[in-house]
């Protein structure tokens, strides 16, 4: 009788498990998404290269993420998108980031 009663439990469990570990590796995700984008906006918005700015975000992004930047007046805008665990893909929503900073302007005048 237990034996029957564990067959039937066991599945749901293991799906509610599954669903639980997804749900926290996508909070992880959402938190690297943050990092990524201030680290990228905050080295372009003092001059340094695009190219290493984006390589340092890289390295902090989930694995798979987009990056994208835009540029706007004085401002620098950076964009992390990364899919949703593979447990949670039937959500349809991504992990989303941005953020902005005003570009430095440097003055040669200064001491």
């Amino acid at each position: 009788m237990v034996t029957a009663e564990l067959a039937l439990t066991f599945p749901a469990v293991v799906l509610v498990l599954t669903i639980c570990l997804s749900a926290l590796s996508w909070g992880v995700d959402q938190v690297r998404c943050v990092d990524a984008a201030r680290v990228a906006v905050r080295e372009l918005a003092r001059g340094e290269a695009a190219n290493r700015a984006m390589g340092h975000a890289r390295r902090v992004a989930p694995e798979g993420a987009d990056l994208e930047v835009h540029r706007s007046g004085g401002d620098v805008t950076v964009t992390v998108t990364s899919a949703a665990p593979p447990a949670l893909a039937f959500s349809g929503r991504d992990t989303s980031c941005s953020s902005t900073a005003r570009l430095e302007v440097s003055d040669a005048t200064s001491p």
